[in-house]
């Protein structure tokens, strides 16, 4: 008869650790945060904030704010808790809760189902869903490209039309 190799274990002996935890039928259970990669905050929705906010990480607002939030370089998302009264700078924005105060975003701004915004948005990218609520302007204005219209000629350039024979006017 053939005797099994001891190194080598068959995948359905996984370790009792490895395994996620038994509940009871009935309890209910968190759902899995997903790991990007990215640290994220959470402010539960019985936190109050009158102030500045700012940070440089993934911030998810479930309570209220009232003041300024810059996360210029992270996504804010406002949860269906959420009721932020601020200027709002953030890469991105998610909005399912409530924003009364001007946004600015340098990459997107989405309103979903049941989210509002009463104010401006300024941003590249902006997608409002169906039934959700907004009023105010938004200025879609693209990233800031290097323009040649306002750069300075080359000193090659201007010493080359000095030196141009120029025409005369009669």
């Amino acid at each position: 008869m053939w005797k099994r190799d001891e190194g080598v274990k068959p995948a359905s002996d996984v370790a009792p650790s490895a395994q996620p935890p038994q509940t009871m039928p009935g309890t209910p259970q968190a759902a899995p945060r997903p790991q990007i990669g990215r640290d994220a905050v959470n402010i539960g929705k019985s936190v109050v904030i009158k102030g500045e906010l700012s940070g440089s990480e993934d911030l998810t607002i479930e309570g209220q704010v009232e003041g300024k939030i810059e996360l210029k370089d992270n996504v804010l998302t406002i949860g269906a808790n959420g009721k932020i009264k601020a200027q709002v700078f953030a890469k991105a924005l998610i909005v399912l809760g409530e924003v009364t105060g001007n946004v600015t975003a340098s990459d997107k701004v989405e309103i979903r189902d049941g989210g509002s915004v009463d104010g401006d948005i300024v941003s590249p990218r902006v997608a409002i869903a169906e039934g959700a609520h907004f009023r105010g302007s938004v200025d879609m204005q693209r990233k800031a490209a290097p323009s040649t219209q306002h750069a300075k000629p080359a000193p090659q350039a201007v010493a080359a039309a000095a030196a141009a024979p120029q025409p005369v006017a009669r």
